[in-house]
């Protein structure tokens, strides 16, 4: 049995409109969303042993947050490749980089990561940003990774929170 949580990144700020999509940092709500997630990942226990990122700088941003927010202790994974990537590269992103692990977290991007989520799960969930997704999955070893081998066993999503 392996754990995989999937994330959005946080709410990004479009103020400057000189900046370009991959480097728009994250607005006021995102930098109060992302501890408040991690502190829900400490208090419900399911803390990853990895955490892979798009390098995108709301992703990474979001990641580090809440990292910080849970006591994640490890150094965070960042894949170029997860920027805007389809569900398939989340995938073998996650079959690669999390060999030796029971748990990991993906943070990247919509409609990447609802495609996931349905992928694996077949729950077609709305995940704004910030959202939550855990996905226990019927596998031994990451590489067994595949569409339909998850159940969705927990979806928060920060408005709902309070």
């Amino acid at each position: 049995m392996k754990t995989l949580l999937v994330l959005r990144h946080a709410k990004s700020s479009w103020d400057d409109p000189g900046l370009g999509d991959h480097d728009r940092p994250l607005n006021k709500r995102g930098r109060r969303d992302a501890p408040r997630m991690g502190q829900l990942i400490d208090a419900e226990d399911i803390v990853p042993d990895i955490i892979i990122s798009s390098t995108a700088v709301r992703a990474r941003t979001t990641a580090v947050l809440l990292g910080d927010a849970c006591g994640y202790g490890g150094e965070i994974l960042l894949v170029p490749d997860l920027y805007h990537a389809a569900p398939a590269e989340y995938l073998r992103t996650v079959s690669e980089s999390a060999r030796r692990t029971d748990s990991a977290m993906v943070v990247g991007h919509n409609p990447g990561i609802e495609e996931l989520v349905a992928v694996l799960t077949g729950a077609h969930e709305r995940m704004p940003t910030a959202a939550l997704a855990c996905i226990e999955l019927a596998i031994d070893d990451w590489s067994e990774i595949a569409a339909a081998t998850g159940i969705l066993a927990g979806l928060w999503r920060p408005k709902e929170l309070d």
